[in-house]
């Protein structure tokens, strides 16, 4: 088996291309389109509300919903729409 010996430059170059293949990565996933189907907490992370409020969304209509096995699923669709159809404009 014959010995390789690595200097820093090498070091060097390989954090160069190890950084450039996760900015690649990085940037991939930013575009990425997202789940089409979320669970409960997924919603309630994302809108920042609580159970209780998302609770109230249901009932009243607001947010559709999909009950399957006792897990509730919403259309990430849906939710973008409700918040589109709720938006508030502000006459100065």
């Amino acid at each position: 088996m014959a010995t390789s010996i690595i200097t820093t430059d090498d070091l060097r170059e390989f954090k160069l291309e190890l950084l450039g293949d996760i900015q690649k990565l990085l940037h991939a996933q930013s575009g990425q389109v997202p789940k089409k189907w979320l669970k409960s907490h997924e919603v309630r992370e994302y809108l920042s509300i609580s159970p209780g409020t998302l609770q109230n969304l249901r009932i009243n209509g607001t947010l559709p919903y999909t009950k399957i096995g006792g897990v509730l699923y919403y259309d990430y669709r849906d939710i973008t729409k409700a918040l589109e159809e709720n938006r508030v404009h502000h006459k100065f």
